[in-house]
C-alpha cells in the first residue's frame, strides 16, 4: 500500500489542476512549452506539472493615454491626451505574439497620438476631432490586429493650449464678433433706408398720408406727460391771409 502522505500529495496535485474561469475570462494553456489553445469559461482542468495556464481578460479595457507634447503643422506647441477603448478578441495571439499587450498598446497609442496630431493644424485639431479620432483608431486597430486586439474607439480628452495662444484666440474671436455686429448693423441700415425710400415715394403720391403720419406722431408724443409739443404751421394755410393783407395795403395806398 502507498503511504498516506503520498496519497494526500497525489490528491492535492489532482485537485490543484481544477480551475474555474469567469464568463469574461479565457485560459491560454501551454503543454511543455507548446501552445495547446484557449479554454473556458467555466470549469477547466490543467494537468499539474505538464501544463501552464495564462489567464486573459476579454472585457473592454479603458486606457488613459498620458498628455503628449505635440507640435502642430503650423508650429504651435500643445499638450494632448486621449482615452483608448479596446478588447482582446484572440487570447492566443495576445499571449504569443506580444510580451505585454497592455503596455504595447499604451506605447503605440502614445506614438500614434503624437504623429497624427502633429500632422494637423491647430484649427483642425480643435474643430475636426471626430476625423482625428477616427484616423487614430484606424491606425491603432491595424497595428494591434496581429496581437488579436480590437480597438473599439479613440477619443481626444483635452487639448492644453499655451496662455499666449489662448489670449490670441480670444482676441480673434472678439474681432470676429465685432465684424459680424458691424455687418448686421450695416444690413439693418440698408434695409431701413430701402423701406424709408419706399415710404417717401408713397407719401409723395398721396400727400394726405404725410398729414396722417404727422398726426400719429403727435398722438405718440402726447402720451408722454412731460413732453412739450411744438406744432409747425404749414405755409399753405397762411397764404390766403397773406394775400388778403397785401390786397388791403394796396387799397389803402390807392
Amino acid at each position: 500500500m502507498f503511504p498516506l502522505y503520498l496519497l494526500l500529495f497525489l490528491a492535492v496535485m489532482l485537485i490543484s489542476g481544477v480551475k474555474i474561469l469567469r464568463e469574461y475570462e479565457r485560459a491560454v494553456v501551454f503543454r511543455l512549452g507548446r501552445l495547446t489553445g484557449d479554454r473556458g469559461p467555466g470549469l477547466i482542468y490543467v494537468i499539474p506539472g505538464l501544463e501552464k495556464m495564462v489567464r486573459i481578460d476579454m472585457r473592454t479595457v479603458t486606457m488613459d493615454v498620458p498628455s503628449q507634447d505635440v507640435i502642430t503643422r503650423d508650429n504651435v506647441s500643445v499638450k494632448v491626451n486621449a482615452v483608448v477603448y479596446f478588447r482582446v478578441l484572440e487570447p492566443n495571439k495576445a499571449v504569443v505574439e506580444v510580451e505585454n499587450y497592455l503596455f504595447a498598446t499604451s506605447q503605440l497609442a502614445q506614438t500614434t497620438l503624437r504623429s497624427i496630431c502633429g500632422q494637423a493644424e491647430l484649427d483642425q485639431l480643435l474643430s475636426e476631432r471626430e476625423h482625428i479620432n477616427q484616423r487614430i483608431q484606424e491606425i491603432l486597430d491595424e497595428q494591434t490586429d496581429p496581437w488579436g486586439i480590437k480597438v473599439v474607439t479613440v477619443e481626444l480628452k483635452f487639448i492644453d493650449l499655451p496662455q499666449e495662444m489662448q489670449r490670441a484666440m480670444a482676441r480673434q474671436a472678439e474681432a470676429e464678433r465685432e465684424r459680424r455686429a458691424k455687418v448686421i448693423n450695416a444690413e439693418g441700415e440698408f434695409q431701413a433706408s430701402t423701406r424709408l425710400s419706399e415710404a417717401a415715394d408713397i407719401m409723395n403720391e398721396h400727400p394726405i398720408a404725410l398729414q396722417l403720419r404727422f398726426l400719429q406722431s403727435l398722438t405718440e408724443l402726447a402720451s408722454e406727460n412731460s413732453s412739450t409739443v411744438v406744432l409747425p404751421i404749414p405755409i399753405d394755410l397762411l397764404s390766403p391771409l397773406l394775400r388778403q393783407i397785401q390786397a388791403d395795403e394796396k387799397r389803402n395806398q390807392a
